[in-house]
């Protein structure tokens, strides 16, 4: 038997690796060995146009088209989205 860790997320024993990777199969997790799973999701740092760090429920402007996932719809390019939540 291999002696990899349970995974971080759903604690599954069935974690195999891939490359440098580790990944669960369970709950298609993916993190490398020496990382540190808090250190992770605190260093997923969300940026605007120009550098300032965004935090949830700031108010933002579109600067370009985008589509919406899963909908014909477009948000179109000035369009000004307030309480965004990043997570």
């Amino acid at each position: 038997m291999s002696n990899l860790p349970n995974c971080p997320k759903c604690n599954s024993e069935y974690t195999y690796e891939d490359g440098n990777m580790l990944v669960c199969p369970m709950c298609a997790h993916e993190w490398t060995l020496n990382q540190d799973t808090e250190s992770a999701e605190d260093t997923n740092v969300i940026k605007d146009a120009h550098g300032n760090v965004l935090n949830d429920g700031d108010t933002v402007v579109v600067i370009k088209d985008l589509k919406v996932k899963g909908s014909s719809s477009v948000l179109k390019q000035g369009t000004k989205v307030k309480k965004y939540s990043f997570s």
